[in-house]
């Protein structure tokens, strides 16, 4: 069984007849996010995909096998609800409320794309939204912070949070000076998010979990 364990970021461009040659490899949303996958080309191959940690994969990215191969990969069609609001601050309050739910969405210019969900296209509908079902790709947002999509029970959330208090400190200037009492430092607090009860966030990284959010 070949391995696939590398992917081919920019700068770095191939020939496009290259890539159009390349066999596929097609994956709805959760198992692009699997560092770790059995999966099967659409040759029919069995193939081992071994990503690093945190690696989200999209439609078109080009991977490398271990014999030197190229493999496409292809965002397969899957259940999404698609969102369109009649103004602008109707599609805000909908980004925030899915935003406060961590849930993945894909922003588009004029609607919003997330998983198939009965409980949240409830709730849209009452923010207001167009809501409609529909068999598309997904591509929801990356991390602001560079990374994939970081859920707040994530064991790599934790990274992508660090690094946000890195890039607060190195434009603020905020750091603690030798022998400052550190538990100034420390901001405790809590806040409970508003989630639908049977909300199921699906697995990704292994992050799939009914659960209300309690920092």
């Amino acid at each position: 069984m070949r391995t696939i364990d590398k992917r081919i970021a920019p700068p770095v461009k191939l020939a496009a007849s290259l890539v159009a040659r390349a066999p596929t490899l097609t994956l709805a949303y959760d198992a692009r996010c699997k560092s770790r996958l059995a999966a099967t080309l659409d040759t029919g191959e069995e193939v081992a995909l071994v990503m690093p940690r945190g690696t989200i994969l999209a439609g078109g990215d080009v991977l490398v096998a271990d014999d030197g191969a190229l493999v496409r990969v292809v965002a397969a069609p899957e259940a999404v609800l698609v969102v369109r609001a009649p103004d602008a601050l109707t599609r805000t309050r909908a980004a925030y409320h899915l935003g406060n739910r961590h849930t993945p969405v894909e922003i588009g210019v004029d609607y919003l794309k997330l998983e198939a969900d009965p409980v949240l296209e409830t709730m849209l509908k009452r923010l207001g939204a167009q809501v409609a079902r529909e068999t598309l790709p997904f591509h929801p947002e990356a991390g602001a912070y560079g990374g994939g999509h970081r859920h707040g029970h994530d064991a790599t959330f934790a990274e992508d949070y660090a690094l946000a208090q890195q890039v607060f400190a190195e434009h603020h200037g905020h750091h603690h000076h030798e022998g400052e009492d550190e538990s100034k430092h420390v901001h405790g607090h809590s806040h409970d998010h508003d989630h639908p009860r049977d909300h199921d966030h699906g697995d990704c990284n292994g992050c799939g979990n009914n659960h209300s959010h309690e920092h």
